[in-house]
């Protein structure tokens, strides 16, 4: 058995995936959630109630964890608990604080989305939801915590726009990509030292899945911050 890998919203459509992505790759799975039992999730997999806008809920269920994926859906709200700055800012800085409590340093993984540095898009008229996005991804990138920083394209069930993956950076492109992609990106960048220190868009196209995914990362200019420390083993 692998190291404890915890998945906050893992009970969300992308954050089941993820766990069973996890699960395949013999880790352990801690699903942290609001309400972990309104998902069908693998047996196996620990469910641990909690939420982001109370660190002192998230202190015991990130206790022992080497690495973490965020996956947490923003609220749209202009203000108050359902807003993208409670759930995707303060959301993440509190799970920043908990999971170093003690001297703890895992692995952080987030799962952002593509047009965070597009602040005249109209999606950001929702609570300043682009916004607050990439002040989470900040804090992410500051924590001198090892981190990767997910971005996906616009989110399907399906490979619509093929299986092929493509790896942008600059927030430049626009696209779809499927959840599943959006999980192996996850699950890879929690095992492939290129992966660290690194903020990337997520692109589906026609093509064939990718096996390896090291040619992926190795194309990536690393974000100037501290160095990655090393994969989750």
């Amino acid at each position: 058995m692998q190291s404890l890998i915890a998945v906050i919203g893992g009970a969300g459509r992308t954050g089941v995936i993820i766990t069973r992505r996890l699960l395949q790759e013999g880790h352990q799975v801690r699903v942290i959630s609001r309400d972990p039992q309104r998902a069908v999730l693998p047996s196996g997999v620990e469910k641990h109630r909690a939420d982001v806008r109370y660190t002192d809920t998230l202190v015991p269920a990130l206790r022992g964890c080497s690495g973490i994926v965020f996956t947490v859906e923003p609220g749209t709200a202009d203000s108050g608990p359902s807003s993208p700055e409670t759930t995707v800012y303060d959301g993440v800085r509190n799970v920043l604080a908990a999971a170093t409590d003690g001297g703890q340093r895992p692995r952080m993984v987030l799962v952002s989305q593509i047009f965070v540095t597009r602040r005249e898009h109209p999606m950001n008229a929702y609570g300043r939801l682009l916004d607050w996005r990439l002040r989470g991804e900040d804090e992410v990138r500051a924590s001198g915590l090892p981190y990767t920083v997910v971005r996906p394209s616009w989110l399907t069930d399906s490979d619509v726009a093929g299986s092929r993956v493509r790896l942008e950076q600059h927030d430049r492109g626009d696209g779809w990509v499927s959840r599943k992609s959006v999980a192996e990106a996850c699950v890879q960048s929690l095992r492939l030292p290129a992966a660290g220190g690194t903020t990337f868009e997520l692109y589906n196209e026609p093509g064939a899945e990718p096996t390896d995914w090291s040619p992926l990362f190795a194309q990536l200019i690393p974000d100037r911050v501290p160095a990655y420390l090393g994969p989750v083993h």
